[in-house]
């Protein structure tokens, strides 16, 4: 069969209604960056404030943040994710090259996530100082400080609106309310944050792949689906609407499973992958390797066209 064929419907810039800055910075990111057919594959390395060192053990080289940037690109990446710390230490001499995605809150592993929240540690206007394409906004979706964030997140939301930056929301379940009601990367949990991502405003959001196991324990009528892995990805990207989807990488794959979960969101309808430990952990060739792999063994297979003007 072939891959093309297998497609569901697909969201473009054309389908949604962004003002002229946004849209110039997503088409920037989505058509003349990274694949360049309206896909994107994103390098994210925040992981350093959310997880700590630990992930850099597998590959010491990664604790350097100019591995990273020399991997974006070297590789083509469609943007590179920074906290504004390493965004204003290492992005100088990219700039430019390598589009910017600069997350704007973030947390450490250190407390609990069962009032999960993450604070607000730099602004779009300082996105817009270092030459951002886009920003980055942690939401978790069902934690008792979900009043707080969503709060935040308006503010966020406003000041990118006026400065005509896109949001990426990273959408994560998260909290004693969502374990109990199957967890956090159930299909129940993960559907749930792409609509509240939309419901928000986010541009973009960023989720998890939806897990079916333990569907007893989801609400009604979750409990009862007879989804696959393809249906119950194409279901998420529904609920996300007029929002661009970006699925991530989680920990390390082989590189077989790496392509295999690729083609699934690809073909599911999401616009793009966003893959860190699954990248930067290997060595540089590595890495090179199975970027390129991705890039003409499934983006080439997903193009998003634009209508013509």
């Amino acid at each position: 069969m072939e891959v093309a064929a297998a497609m569901a419907q697909y969201l473009t810039l054309d389908d949604m209604t962004l003002p002229t800055g946004k849209r110039a910075r997503l088409y920037r990111l989505l058509y003349q960056h990274g694949p360049g057919n309206g896909t994107a594959l994103f390098l994210p390395i925040d992981q350093g404030l959310e997880h700590g060192p630990v992930d850099f053990f597998p590959n010491p080289d990664s604790k350097d943040p100019e591995f990273q940037c020399q991997l974006a690109l070297r590789g083509n990446y469609t943007g590179i994710v920074f906290q504004i710390g390493p965004a204003e230490k290492y992005m100088h001499a990219y700039a430019g090259r390598v589009p910017l995605v600069l997350k704007l809150n973030g947390k450490t592993t250190i407390p609990s996530d069962d009032e999960a929240f993450s604070p607000v540690c730099a602004s779009v206007e300082d996105a817009v100082r270092l030459g951002a394409d886009a920003v980055g906004y942690t939401l978790y979706v069902g934690s008792p400080a979900q009043g707080e964030d969503f709060q935040q997140f308006m503010d966020v939301r406003a000041e990118a609106d006026t400065l005509g930056m896109p949001v990426i929301v990273w959408a994560y379940p998260r909290g004693a309310a969502i374990e109990e009601k199957g967890g956090r990367d159930s299909i129940y949990a993960v559907d749930y944050a792409a609509r509240v991502a939309c419901e928000l405003g986010a541009d973009v959001v960023k989720i998890n792949l939806p897990k079916l196991d333990n569907l007893t324990a989801l609400p009604k009528p979750y409990n009862t689906l007879a989804d696959d892995e393809a249906a119950a990805v194409r279901r998420v990207v529904e609920s996300a609407g007029k929002t661009l989807v970006l699925f991530s990488g989680g920990s390390k794959l082989g590189d077989e499973d790496l392509l295999a979960k690729a083609h699934l969101c690809m073909g599911a309808g999401a616009t793009g992958l966003i893959f860190g430990r699954n990248m930067w952990q290997r060595p540089m060739e590595e890495a090179l390797a199975i970027s390129a792999r991705i890039k003409t063994e499934v983006m080439a297979h997903y193009p998003r066209e634009l209508r013509s003007v």
